[in-house]
């Protein structure tokens, strides 16, 4: 139950952030939006099974504990590890099967969900733009007030161009828009007629005299020619294939009869380049096979708090679950943020909310089955 109302809040805004605006601007069909839910599924699943495993374990011990009948169960000689034996086979079981879904079936049905609202997107011209949203284009991000149902009319157009280290650096304005689609070469392309640019420099933003702000053709997607995928929406083998892919372009060779000190300094400029280039593949790497051992480490502190809490409530035993869920997901968030930080150990900060849940789950269980015992 926990795992399917977990399921539907979380397709639920999915559905919100992504699917809503194609349908209400035409840019979907009803039929279609089903197929994209019904690719969701797997990737939601790999979320709500861990978050569904920690909120039941903590009602059912809870009430368990409230109703006196762990007392009546180790008054009849049943020890606590009998109790919970089944459980932790559960939490197991669970597991095995987020590990499939973390390592194969979510990222390539988030894949193929992407696919699926991109071709959408191809078959209208204006698609991958948003009344009243920032969206990428190529790198840019372009803001239209209005896009008109034609799909090739904007309203008061903002495009902003940003450096590699995300610092806006140019910007654009137009009243209006339009977009051009190349359908023999599958490109789309924006143009602004009455556009004004400005750039920044030393002494702040400066309109620029007769230039042009020159964007980048998007590729639509075809229907034979996947798109690319992304680090993020790659399966554990597709890591794999990337990471070794990587191994063999990164290199820093030095010169032939270089001295020592030449070839130790291209020995650490290639680790250097190799850390900072990996360091996302193996971050996501790290995340997935970390992830799937979170129903194991929700199961072994969920039983001993939920005992500990002695309360029937469910809004209790719900309130705890979403604490804990915050808690850990903090540290995956922190770890994808420093993926690029290879000095921070951004794959030990994945692993260390399992290592901590699991740890004080043992604890946790240790005194209990002593103060009961």
């Amino acid at each position: 139950m926990t795992v399917f109302v977990f399921t539907l809040v979380l397709l639920l805004g999915n559905v919100i952030k992504e699917i809503r605006d194609l349908l209400v601007n035409r840019q979907a069909t009803l039929g279609l939006a089903c197929h994209a839910i019904r690719l969701l599924i797997p990737y939601v699943l790999a979320f709500s099974l861990p978050i569904g495993m920690l909120t039941a374990t903590l009602l059912v011990f809870g009430r368990f504990s409230a109703d006196q009948e762990l007392t009546a169960a180790r008054a009849s000689g049943i020890s606590l590890i009998s109790l919970i034996g089944p459980v932790l086979a559960a939490g197991l079981a669970v597991s095995g099967l987020c590990a499939w879904l973390n390592f194969d079936l979510a990222p390539s049905s988030r894949a193929a969900y992407k696919q699926l609202l991109a071709g959408a997107v191809g078959s209208h011209p204006g698609g991958f733009l948003l009344s009243g949203q920032y969206v990428p284009f190529g790198k840019y991000r372009v803001f239209a007030e209005h896009v008109h149902s034609d799909g090739t009319n904007l309203d008061n157009v903002i495009v902003s161009e940003y450096d590699a280290d995300g610092t806006l650096v140019r910007w654009a304005k137009s009243p209006t828009g339009i977009i051009v689609v190349d359908n023999e070469a599958r490109q789309v392309s924006l143009r602004l007629p009455e556009m004004t640019s400005f750039e920044r420099n030393k002494d702040g933003w400066m309109p620029i005299v007769n230039g042009d702000l020159p964007l980048d053709s998007q590729p639509l997607p075809a229907d034979d020619k996947p798109l690319a995928i992304a680090i993020s929406d790659m399966t554990f083998r597709q890591l794999q294939a990337e990471l070794a892919r990587m191994e063999r372009a990164v290199g820093n060779a030095p010169p032939p009869g270089a001295s020592r000190a030449a070839l130790l300094e291209a020995q650490k400029e290639t680790r250097d380049a190799e850390s900072k280039t990996m360091m996302p593949v193996l971050v996501c790497m790290n995340q997935q096979a970390a992830f799937s051992f979170a129903c194991f480490g929700f199961t072994l502190i969920g039983i001993p708090l939920g005992i500990r809490a002695h309360r029937r409530e469910t809004s209790v035993g719900v309130a705890t679950a979403l604490v804990l869920v915050l808690v850990y997901y903090s540290f995956m968030v922190l770890g994808q943020a420093w993926a690029a930080r290879p000095e921070r150990y951004p794959c030990l900060i994945i692993w260390l909310p399992n290592f901590i849940f699991q740890a004080v789950g043992v604890v946790l269980l240790w005194r209990i089955n002593r103060r009961v015992g």
